[in-house]
């Protein structure tokens, strides 16, 4: 194991209610220096020069303290970090890592905050983490080792591996009201190899049930997945970063399977390539989809039918266009430019849009400005929207 060293986050509550008027709308992020040149699997882990973090800034417009960097926290550029995800009830934010055998937790409600490592051996390149609906269990895919980790999510002590030989897992997603857990089979941490596939696993066992292609017929790398909260019959959108397409897995109840289908071709569309993230608004209405080069957030219409969603705007951001913090209002997102550090996909931005008129109206160059890139944005948990990710999108 790489001997891991931290430096204690003295970073205090007084940020939620000490002192309001500097705390209008505060972000979780993690940075890391942007690449000179092109990312060779996980090479830039051995730049001795390399720097990474995580910051807390500040989002609000109308703050005096708008795009500035109000705590940063200098972390081992050995474990090259990944992504931000909460829990169910936001009190815990996990952080994934690619380069790292261990993930890494913070409890939120302590005063002071402090990375505790999850020893993960198995889990070599980890990408996203979904929890139960109880907040009892987690599980954690494993793009470099063929797998998905199952932990217990109150002591995050871990309780199973789920095997999917051949596969490179990177997105997840549950609905526990069919007891099934999606995985999207994305490609292999070097590029030398992808899939083509969504891997359906039962989520009460953790049986690998079904392999389900979502593919014209070349290795597409399926990159993220998720279930379009509370739809009956249940539905998951899926993007593919290699044929640049959305598609539809809707829930067959008499077969107990899944239809699936390809519902927007983005290049057919507008030239944009390697979509990723999916995000829902509340009502369910509205979906968002992030693409990465070049980099956009698109805006779907789905009130009609999910398996027919209709493209309203594709709004331009920054190359690498990739995760979305989205206001409780619904009215601002924020799109963090930047994808795995690789040169033309890595702008280091992050553009502010208006979902109401849907344009964009701010850009924060912060860490563009000082040769650094976001890997992620969270809002912290006083403003966050899951926009769809969490607890079915009930919270």
């Amino acid at each position: 194991m790489k001997k891991v060293s931290f430096i204690i986050i003295l970073l205090f509550l007084f940020l939620y209610d000490i002192v309001p008027t500097l705390a209008d709308r505060l972000s979780i992020l993690n940075w890391e220096t942007k690449a000179p040149e092109s990312l060779d699997s996980l090479s830039l882990s051995q730049d001795k020069d390399r720097k990474e973090g995580i910051a807390v800034i500040e989002l609000d417009q109308n703050s005096e303290d708008f795009g500035k960097i109000l705590f940063n926290i200098p972390v081992n550029p050995d474990l090259v970090l990944h992504h931000i995800f909460y829990n169910q009830n936001l009190s815990k934010a996990y952080i994934t890592a690619l380069d790292s055998d261990s993930l890494h937790v913070i409890n939120m409600s302590d005063q002071v905050w402090r990375l505790k490592p999850i020893h993960t051996p198995m889990c070599k390149v980890q990408e996203n983490i979904i929890f139960s609906d109880d907040n009892t269990k987690w599980w954690l895919t494993c793009m470099g080792s063929e797998n998905v980790i199952v932990g217990d999510a109150i002591s995050d002590q871990i309780i199973d591996v789920i095997s999917l030989p051949n596969t490179f897992p990177h997105g997840i997603t549950l609905d526990e009201r069919i007891d099934r857990i999606l995985v999207a089979n994305c490609v292999a941490p070097d590029m030398s190899n992808a899939g083509k596939t969504i891997e359906v696993i039962e989520a009460s066992t953790g049986k690998h049930l079904d392999s389900i292609e979502i593919s014209r017929g070349s290795l597409n790398a399926p990159v993220e997945v998720l279930f379009v909260p509370n739809s009956d019959p249940p539905v998951a959108y899926a993007t593919t970063m290699m044929e640049n397409s959305l598609w539809g897995l809707k829930w067959n109840y008499e077969s107990n399977s899944f239809e699936a289908k390809e519902l927007f071709d983005f290049v057919k569309a507008d030239k944009s390539l390697m979509p990723l993230e999916i995000y829902f608004n509340k009502d369910l209405t509205l979906s968002y989809i992030t693409t990465a080069d070049p980099g956009r957030l698109h805006v779907f219409d789905v009130s009609q039918d999910l398996m027919s969603p209709i493209l309203i705007r594709s709004i331009d951001a920054g190359g690498g266009a990739h995760h979305v913090a989205i206001t409780k209002d619904e009215k601002t997102a924020y799109v963090q430019n930047g994808l795995l550090n690789i040169p033309g996909i890595n702008d280091g931005s992050i553009t502010v849009i208006d979902l109401e008129q849907l344009e964009v109206i701010n850009v924060i160059e912060t860490f563009k400005s000082k040769g650094r890139v976001p890997n992620s944005i969270t809002l912290l948990p006083k403003w966050y929207n899951s926009a769809g990710h969490i607890n079915n999108g009930n919270k």
